[in-house]
């Protein structure tokens, strides 16, 4: 059976603050500069979702990107999507919202749900030029 990659890219907005509260401020604003900001500061985050697995030999798909789709939307987009990730997302009341971080959230609610093949790669973009990859635990 041949194996392919099926990719879906989704975007959401999204403000944190990357603060370690066991340690001083001095410490914070040295490591975190400018995303230590008390009053947060956000992203336009890009959200590529890769999932691997056998062509269907009925469908001709490994998964329907509509149905990727829409488990990314439900599991993902609606929790974090113009959101304070440190006030509004009990997920990071107790982690940091680093861009990798954010994409261990992002497996841990996509994987579980995906009715066919299987998530090889989470790559979240937080600006045009940085991004984190995830291939899971």
């Amino acid at each position: 059976m041949a194996i392919c990659v099926v990719a879906r890219r989704l975007h959401f907005n999204a403000a944190h603050r990357l603060h370690n509260p066991a340690r001083s401020a001095e410490w914070n604003q040295t490591t975190f500069g400018p995303c230590n900001n008390p009053n947060y500061h956000g992203h336009n985050y890009e959200l590529d979702v890769l999932v691997e697995g056998e062509i269907d030999p009925e469908t001709g798909y490994v998964l329907d990107v509509g149905l990727l789709k829409g488990v990314v939307e439900a599991s993902v987009l609606s929790v974090l999507d113009h959101k304070n990730l440190n006030l509004d997302v009990p997920w990071f009341r107790d982690r940091i919202p680093s861009a990798e971080n954010i994409a261990v959230f992002c497996w841990e609610q996509i994987a579980p749900r995906l009715p066919a093949g299987r998530l090889t790669l989470i790559r979240l973009w937080e600006t045009p030029r940085n991004y984190v990859e995830y291939h899971g635990a």
